[in-house]
């Protein structure tokens, strides 16, 4: 492998590729810098692996940080077969995959380090939408390394070693790490929603190579497999676990086989990747239950959509629409999120995720699978948004908000058994599925159980759609 071929920044990457497919690049590339006794110091390959391979075939570029070579600190050198690494990987289509042990930046080299340093942010900002980038996290990431980490598309996390801050947690005033380590892989994953997985080692490399094989290569490509699955099969029991999102993704995949992206942030909120009839689909849902192991209920939520779940949505589909990936959204939300804290940030964040369904040209579908009440219905991929096909359960409301709620207002100085009569006609009238349908706003009322062959089909009528946009830079919220 190299001349760190024991170290665990090697290991990683003969853990991560193909067997024996890692080609290093820069083998012999050493510090530059002799300021302050540097030229004494061994510094193999300055700190970082560097080289291509295979992750089931597919062709990635690699670079794995070694803490055993001055505390895997970034140096010049270090960072210019980083960006080196990016430039190839750009010209040739593939995904960078970054392996992250490193104490920051190394202060002997001072401006050099940090001119080089903020090189990478510039491959990595000119690589984003072009090709996946993914990153690792083993030990420390720290300082500006943390900015690289939260500037990649997906980030994995070891959540025995890995250490993820800007500030280190006893720097923050009247915090202590024994308090709330804000550099763990539970606060980065839940609080920050920087961290789409945690693990062991062994763990976070096994879903970077399973993600790997998922995506496309770039921006231009096709991920496609083999579908051994019936594409008509139907889902009897999945009106049953609807209330979890992901667990009812799972039952509308190929082989029912549903990665989820960033579970353990905006829980209200289901991202991921499936496959549907071999080709890869992102896919978007709302959550009210979370189903443990032994399919009991482990966490509960009101069906609201909370802003970190509409902002974590955003990304997501905005990731889809930058390398060509169709979506699929099952929604069933009821409104918004009613909270103080919640109110800081949902305006916001809902309007990215308008922006993210709007913005978006690759095919759309949604399913209505229960309640989409008032702009909650409209901002989860709706028809008025650009949605290319919209099907609706039987059993599906669709309207401003809750029939019984809407006479209470409409007629609040008439008797309780008349806000149930006028409840049941506003239902009839405005909330019941068929008056969407009769709209135009729903294509097509299905039976739960017809949910996968009707996307299957939905998204193969879908495959040649091409829709021209006028012509900017980006969004301005």
């Amino acid at each position: 492998m190299s001349n760190a071929a024991q170290s665990k920044a090697a290991a990683r990457i003969e853990a991560l590729l193909d067997a024996n497919s890692f080609v290093e690049i820069g083998r012999a590339v050493t510090a530059r810098s002799t300021d302050f006794n540097m030229a004494e110091n061994k510094a193999p390959s300055d700190g970082v692996i560097t080289g291509y391979g295979l992750i089931d075939g597919n062709p990635v570029y690699v670079y794995s940080q070694d803490a055993s070579v001055l505390g895997g600190t970034v140096g010049e050198m270090h960072a210019r077969k980083i960006t080196r690494l990016y430039d190839l990987a750009r010209k040739t289509g593939a995904p960078v995959v970054g392996l992250l042990d490193c104490a920051g930046i190394r202060l002997q080299e001072s401006t050099d380090a940090l001119e080089a340093f903020g090189e990478i942010y510039m491959k990595s900002t000119l690589s984003s939408g072009i090709i996946p980038q993914i990153t690792g996290i083993f030990g420390t990431c720290g300082g500006g390394m943390a900015l690289l980490a939260a500037m990649s598309d997906f980030t994995f996390m070891d959540e025995k070693n890995g250490k993820l801050f800007v500030n280190s947690p006893n720097a923050l005033e009247g915090n202590h790490v024994s308090k709330r380590d804000t550099s763990s892989a539970e606060f980065q994953s839940a609080e920050t929603g920087i961290v789409d997985g945690c693990g062991s080692e062994d763990e976070v490399i096994a879903k970077i190579r399973t993600l790997v094989s998922l995506l496309p290569s770039n921006c231009e490509d096709e991920a496609f497999a083999d579908c051994d699955d019936d594409l008509n099969r139907v889902c009897s029991d999945l009106e049953a676990c609807i209330s979890d999102g992901a667990l009812a993704l799972s039952r509308i995949a190929d082989g029912e086989d549903f990665f989820e992206t960033t579970p353990a942030y905006g829980r209200d909120m289901v991202t991921g990747f499936m496959r549907l009839n071999g080709a890869v689909v992102g896919a978007v849902a709302n959550r009210t239950v979370v189903f443990d192991d032994e399919g009991k209920e482990a966490e509960t939520f009101d069906g609201t959509i909370s802003a970190n779940g509409a902002k974590k949505a955003a990304a997501f589909v905005t990731f889809c629409d930058a390398f060509g990936i169709p979506v699929l959204t099952l929604t069933d939300a009821s409104g918004f999120k009613a909270t103080l804290c919640s109110e800081r940030h949902i305006a916001q964040a809902a309007a990215k995720l308008v922006q993210a369904f709007a913005n978006a040209t690759v095919p759309k579908v949604n399913v209505i699978t229960g309640k989409a009440y008032g702009s909650a219905y409209t901002v989860m991929n709706s028809k008025a948004i650009g949605a290319d096909a919209v099907f609706a359960w039987e059993s599906a409301e669709v309207g401003m908000m809750d029939a019984a709620m809407a006479a209470k207002i409409m007629y609040a100085d008439k008797s309780a058994s008349e806000q149930q009569e006028k409840a049941a006609e506003y239902r009839a009238l405005q909330s019941g599925i068929a008056s969407a349908a009769a709209r135009g706003y729903v294509d097509t009322i299905i039976a739960p159980s017809d949910t996968r062959k009707y996307v299957i089909n939905a998204f193969e009528m879908l495959y040649t759609k091409s829709e021209d946009r006028p012509a900017k830079k980006h969004c301005s919220v």
